[in-house]
């Protein structure tokens, strides 16, 4: 969705660029030694618009009775706009799949943060050495010695992620050691663990549960970074947490020689297939925005079209779409996800408008055979 309104705001500008281009090829030339007829030229601009304009709306236009300089003019200001709008279309095409990517990134990220916490614990304890003084209060490297830390650092599979995907908090750490000491250090639950003179594998596992559920996952310094680092931290964050605390259980419950071999989570499931829907429904969605534009108009006989919250059309054309080609999801379960999304992206009475309009669609194309559905359980298309 988000991806579908970028390109449809980056559009926009695309076609005023086109207008823009008219405009300039009209536009008289002042280093030009001969006088020139501004009243011609600027009629030669408004006309050549009128034209462009014409063919946006229609992809076509009348140039009967326009000269060749004007129609020449509107050529290549369609030609420029075909041209960006296609790279447009892709870019936001592989925008998406990258956000998508990155959420798994901030996965790995989060598990290296206990191998961060380690670097950390382990230079407070040279400096100390290094200085020839005692520690004061419980003794950190306890913490150098959790099992599970251990087993999320030694796993092989997070070993090649982490090297594959050039995944490193940078120059970040300082904000992280900031939270170690001011934080992690003082926290009670912490300081608890530091003095279990024989902490079990069951202790380590509450530890770093604790650590990723009450101060990973909530204290605001950290909060801010990853905002920092993803615009859309507020939706990924559910995703990363569940992904932690799904890894940190099943190293947890491995027995000591296997762990090290076990293979992290995927994104999902079924990736690949994931991918292949995402890419499908942001194509399809575009291929028919026309298509879908004129059926929600005839849905809408008492609302001007024109007056549908962009975020509105595009749920509803992604939802439409969604019915058309993925014959396997029923109706029911299309119509309530996208109604889920409206209540989270677009305005307080979408919900209603959107499941109104979906519902009168979803009928109308059931009982006119365009909507077809297949596969278990589905029945009576619905």
């Amino acid at each position: 969705m988000q991806a579908i309104y970028a390109y449809m705001q980056a559009e926009g500008s695309d076609y005023l660029l086109a207008l823009d281009q008219i405009g300039e090829e009209f536009a008289p030339d002042l280093n030009a030694m001969e006088v020139q007829d501004r009243k011609l030229l600027e009629g030669q601009k408004q006309i050549a618009t009128l034209l462009f304009k014409e063919w946006y709306e229609k992809r076509q236009f009348d140039a009967e009775d326009a000269d060749k300089q004007i129609v020449n003019a509107v050529n290549r200001a369609i030609v420029s706009y075909q041209n960006q709008s296609k790279k447009d279309r892709r870019y936001y095409h592989d925008q998406m799949l990258i956000a998508v990517e990155r959420i798994y990134d901030h996965y790995l990220a989060n598990l290296q943060l206990m191998g961060v916490l380690t670097d950390l614990v382990k230079e407070e304890e040279e400096k100390r050495s290094k200085r020839f003084t005692e520690a004061k209060g419980p003794d950190v490297k306890q913490f150098l010695r959790n099992q599970l830390v251990q087993r999320i650092l030694n796993n092989k599979s997070y070993q090649q992620h982490i090297i594959r995907r050039n995944i490193s908090w940078g120059s970040d750490v300082s904000e992280i050691a900031q939270v170690y000491r001011a934080v992690i250090k003082q926290d009670e639950v912490f300081l608890a663990y530091l003095q279990n003179p024989s902490p079990s594998l069951s202790d380590d596992f509450e530890l770093v549960k604790h650590i990723y559920k009450n101060i990973i996952f909530k204290e605001k310094t950290l909060q801010s970074l990853f905002e920092e680092q993803d615009l859309n931290w507020a939706e990924n964050k559910a995703i990363v947490k569940s992904l932690v605390n799904k890894t940190i259980k099943m190293l947890g419950e491995e027995a000591e020689g296997n762990a090290e071999d076990v293979k992290l989570l995927d994104l999902s499931p079924n990736w690949e297939d994931d991918k292949a829907f995402f890419e499908e429904l942001y194509e399809q969605t575009l291929q028919e925005n026309e298509k879908y534009e004129a059926m929600i108009s005839a849905s809408v006989q008492n609302w001007d079209v024109e007056r549908v919250a962009l975020l509105d059309k595009i749920i509803l054309k992604m939802a439409l779409s969604e019915m058309y080609i993925f014959r396997s999801i029923p109706v029911k379960v299309t119509i309530n996800e996208y109604i889920e999304i409206s209540k989270i992206y677009s305005t307080p009475k979408s919900k209603q408008f959107i499941n109104g309009v979906l519902d009168k669609m979803a009928q109308e194309l059931v009982s006119k055979g365009e909507i077809r559905k297949s596969g278990r359980g589905l029945i009576d298309n619905k």
